[in-house]
C-alpha cells in the first residue's frame, strides 16, 4: 500500500495512493485516524482498511490536485544516521565510523513534498542530501536482528538538507540539520511488504536542476535498517510514528569541486527505486 498526508482546509488528512489518485482514509473508513501517526500509536489496521477502501465506492482525488504535507507533519522521534556510505564518508576524508553517528532532527525543520525549501539569511551553503525514510509502525526495544524489521510500518524519501557552515561551528552537527524548512520528506510511505526486505538493493539519486549529482544502492550502507534498529532500541524505545532517517552516499555539494550550494530558483529531486520522487525548489529567506 502507498499513503500520503495532504493538506484540507487547516488539517491534515490521511490519503491512500492509488495509481495518480487518493482516497480520504477516515472518509473512506472512519475507524481510521486522519493523522498517520495517531493511526500508527492507536495500532489501527491500516492495511486492512485500506483493502476495504479500494472495494469501496470511496470518492478519489486527483494527486496532482492535492497540497502535500510531510507524511509526518509531527512525528515522534527523528533519528538521523550520519556517514552511512562508506563513499560518503570517504568523500569526507574520514574512515568506517565504528559505531552510526547520530544526530536528531526536529519537526520545525520538516519541508513538505513540491514545497519551497529555504536558503536562510546567514548562509549560502544549503546542500542537499538523499536519504531513505523509515517509519515505525510498533514499538521496540532490545531488538535482535531477527525481528528488528518487524518494527517497520514502511519507508519514505528524505532530503536531509544541510547547512554547512552551521553544521561545522560544533561537533554536534544538530544545528546546521534544524534550519526552518530543510527536511524534505514524502510524498508518499509505501508499506514494507511492497519492498525487498529492508529496503535493500534500491537505486537512490539526487538530482539538482535534471543533472544527477549523488547515484547509488541502499545496500551500500554500512549499516541496514535491521541492524540500525537493533542499535537504536539499545538505548530507546522506537514507538510507532518516530522516523530513522538513513544517511546519504557521496555526491554532496560540499565534498565537490567546486563546491555546489543550493540557490533561489533551484530544483532538487530525491529518488528512491520502487518508493518514488520526492521534489523541491528553493527560494531565499525574507530580508
Amino acid at each position: 500500500m502507498r499513503f500520503t498526508t495532504f493538506r484540507q482546509g487547516n488539517e491534515n488528512r490521511l490519503g491512500l495512493v492509488v495509481g495518480h489518485e487518493v482516497i480520504d482514509m477516515h472518509k473512506a473508513q472512519p475507524q481510521i485516524s486522519s493523522d498517520l501517526r495517531t493511526a500508527l500509536r492507536a495500532g489501527q489496521d491500516l492495511i486492512g482498511a485500506a483493502q476495504a477502501a479500494l472495494a469501496g465506492p470511496a470518492p478519489r482525488m486527483a494527486l496532482s490536485s492535492l497540497e502535500l504535507s510531510p507524511l509526518l507533519p509531527e512525528p515522534g522521534k527523528i533519528i538521523c544516521l550520519g556517514l552511512n556510505y562508506f563513499d560518503h564518508a570517504k568523500e569526507g576524508g574520514r574512515d568506517k565510523p565504528e559505531y552510526p553517528w547520530f544526530f536528531l532532527r526536529s519537526a520545525s525543520s520538516l519541508l513538505a513534498p513540491n514545497a519551497k525549501a529555504l536558503r536562510p539569511k546567514v548562509s549560502e551553503q544549503l546542500d542537499y542530501e538523499a536519504e531513505l525514510a523509515v517509519v515505525i509502525g510498533k514499538a521496540t526495544k532490545h531488538a535482535t536482528m531477527d525481528n528488528a524489521l518487524d518494527a517497520v510500518f514502511g519507508y519514505s524519501c528524505f532530503n536531509d538538507i544541510s547547512v554547512r557552515n552551521y553544521q561545522r561551528k560544533t561537533p554536534q552537527w544538530t544545528i546546521g540539520k534544524n534550519f526552518d524548512r530543510t527536511g524534505g520528506f514524502g510524498p508518499v510511505l509505501v508499506t514494507k511488504d511492497e519492498l525487498p526486505e529492508g529496503a535493500t538493493n534500491l537505486r537512490i539519486q539526487s538530482r539538482l536542476n535534471g543533472q544527477i549529482m549523488q547515484d547509488a544502492n541502499t545496500r551500500d550502507m554500512i549499516w541496514g535498517v535491521a541492524e540500525t534498529i537493533v542499535l537504536l532500541s539499545e538505548c530507546v524505545t522506537l514507538e510507532p510514528g518516530d522516523l530513522i532517517i538513513m544517511g546519504t552516499p557521496a555526491g554532496v555539494g560540499h565534498a565537490r569541486t567546486p563546491q555546489v550550494w543550493m540557490k533561489a530558483g533551484d530544483a532538487i529531486d530525491i529518488e528512491i527505486e520502487q518508493i518514488g520522487i520526492l521534489h523541491n525548489t528553493i527560494e531565499n529567506e525574507a530580508a
